[in-house]
């Protein structure tokens, strides 16, 4: 039988720090991206080129992506909200972009303050400078399962969605639970929606932790057929325009569960634990991850001075 290959897409640096509240300095955002590069990760979204004045926390995105030690056969993507994002990362280096739209108007207004067809729109220009210079952009859609504003969000919305970003000219489209609400059930009806209008292999889940559901729906979408994977080393992260929502699901939770299934990540766990317990230090915390948790609980305490 052959191994399955799955992506994993690192969402640490960016989705993961963009929520907190204490300054984090350059020094130890570039040391958390080259200590994942170290432990397997191929793909790290590094930060976003949005505004300081609405994510503080990714204001050093160009000393960020100039700082970097880049490692051979390591992607480092960014978020980019618009044209003006995008030549800012194309001039700072950045390896290939992601975009982000909704499955809720109500979302969508509160997070951008416009309604998806406007936020589509806003990126067409985007997408044809990306075109032109042979640049590959994601698409991200939140809220796929549910919303703080509206409740349930139907799969066929955020299947529209995930076409109209495949038809601009997304080439892989991320499936965001932003709030966590999503079960194995919803996820199966979610991926039975998007799967008619975007084959599998362009396709990718995100999916946050709030109710404990991330390696259960992990689990449900890797068994419907999904290869691609985002998750954030430590738990890390939230959403900052819906409450409660906590971080994407741990990559080293994601990752323990997948070699169990006999799937290849080339990721090294063990390096994966000792940068997801280093990053929740700097942040004055315990990993919060199962699988962290457990493993560093098994080393032998260390000597004392």
């Amino acid at each position: 039988m052959t191994q399955q290959v799955v992506r994993i897409i690192e969402m640490g640096p960016r989705d993961g720090l963009q929520n907190e509240k204490q300054s984090i300095p350059l020094a130890t955002k570039l040391e958390l991206i080259d200590r994942l590069a170290l432990a397997g990760l191929r793909e790290i979204e590094a930060t976003s080129f949005v505004s300081p004045k609405w994510v503080p926390q990714m204001g050093d995105h160009d000393a960020l992506m100039r700082g970097l030690k880049r490692r051979s056969g390591v992607a480092y993507p960014v978020l980019t909200p618009n044209l003006q994002g995008f030549e800012a990362a194309m001039a700072a280096g950045a390896d290939y972009v992601a975009v982000f739209a909704a499955a809720s108007e109500a979302f969508s207004k509160r997070n951008i303050n416009c309604s998806i067809a406007e936020s589509i729109d806003r990126f067409l220009p985007l997408m044809t400078a990306a075109r032109e210079r042979g640049i590959k952009v994601r698409g991200y859609v939140s809220c796929v399962i549910g919303c703080p504003y509206e409740g349930e969000v139907a799969p066929a919305k955020a299947a529209e969605v995930t076409q109209r970003l495949a038809d601009i000219g997304c080439h892989e489209v991320s499936l965001g639970d932003t709030i966590g609400l999503g079960t194995p059930a919803s996820v199966q009806r979610l991926l039975e929606a998007c799967a008619k209008v975007l084959p599998l292999h362009r396709l990718a889940g995100h999916f946050h932790d709030t109710y404990g559901m991330g390696v259960a729906n992990v689990y449900a979408a890797y068994g419907f057929g999904l290869r691609a994977f985002d998750a954030s080393v430590g738990g890390l992260g939230g959403c900052p325009y819906a409450k409660g929502a906590t971080g994407n699901v741990a990559t080293e939770d994601v990752v323990y569960l997948l070699h169990g299934l006999g799937a290849y990540t080339g990721i090294d766990l063990e390096a994966l634990v000792d940068t997801a317990d280093w990053i929740s230090a700097q942040l004055g915390r315990a990993p919060v991850s199962s699988v962290a948790r457990a493993l560093l609980a098994k080393r032998p305490a260390a000597s004392a001075a």
